[in-house]
């Protein structure tokens, strides 16, 4: 296993469990004690988790992965979703895209299908649609976030206020009935409302990991979104609660 693989997994399993100690990472893992500690000193000098004696742990609630790091959690999920999502896009139609690992793959099924004229924030999905001619690309500036690779910030929204988006499609780290759509940032929060004021439908893009779940700050409550899609991870009882609140489920 290469030293990025590992350590996207040593992230997300502690992100999941709290904490873990050296000994079950390196069964995880299949590599020896010392080069987990190794991999932990390093993840530690990054700020991404907190060495402890024998182990590591988060640090603090609901820890944000960085981009490069969440890229593979669910990823078979977040290709069906992207594929599902696709499906309510018209031709010829403006898209606005926010960042997020699951909004990336939605992004490469536009690429391959073209006709529409893209709006995003992410600068990794710009980077990917910047050399398809059949999509019209419009890249939104801002306050770089290293965390998701968006531009955010107040430059952002004045810039988002100028267009009208016939659908945006919104990532988000949380998402409850009562709580609505959260994220870890406030001025990505920000800039994600900017999004939807925009447009005329809201779709949000969650695979089943985000939903019952709270993170710091709030984008939207769920009366303000259209349409989620996310994967048949969500329960019976999670689709029901969510689509009281007026909002179209797809499981996919």
């Amino acid at each position: 296993m290469l030293k990025a693989d590992r350590a996207a997994r040593i992230l997300s399993h502690i992100s999941e469990a709290g904490s873990a100690d050296v000994h079950a990472l390196a069964e995880l893992l299949g590599v020896s004690g010392a080069t987990v500690r190794r991999d932990l000193q390093e993840l530690h000098d990054q700020g991404l988790l907190h060495r402890t004696r024998g182990g590591a742990v988060t640090g603090a609630v609901n820890l944000e992965l960085p981009l490069r790091h969440r890229s593979e959690k669910q990823q078979e999920e977040k290709r069906r979703i992207a594929r599902a999502a696709a499906e309510l896009v018209p031709e010829g139609a403006v898209v606005g895209l926010t960042g997020g690992t699951t909004t990336s793959e939605l992004a490469r099924v536009l690429a391959e299908r073209g006709g529409v004229t893209v709006v995003t924030n992410a600068v990794n999905v710009a980077a990917e649609l910047i050399v398809r001619p059949e999509i019209r690309l419009v890249v939104i500036g801002g306050i770089a976030r290293s965390a998701s690779y968006e531009l955010i910030g107040p430059a952002a929204e004045r810039m988002l206020s100028q267009y009208h988006f016939d659908v945006s499609f919104v990532g988000v780290d949380g998402l409850t009935p009562h709580e609505g759509c959260t994220t870890h940032d406030e001025m990505e929060a920000q800039t994600d409302r900017a999004f939807l004021r925009s447009s005329a439908r809201s779709v949000v893009l969650a695979d089943s990991t985000k939903v019952g779940r709270v993170t710091f700050a709030s984008i939207c409550p769920l009366a303000e979104v259209h349409d989620i899609v996310t994967d048949t991870g969500m329960t019976d009882a999670q689709e029901k609660a969510i689509a009281d609140c007026g909002v179209r489920v797809l499981r996919v």
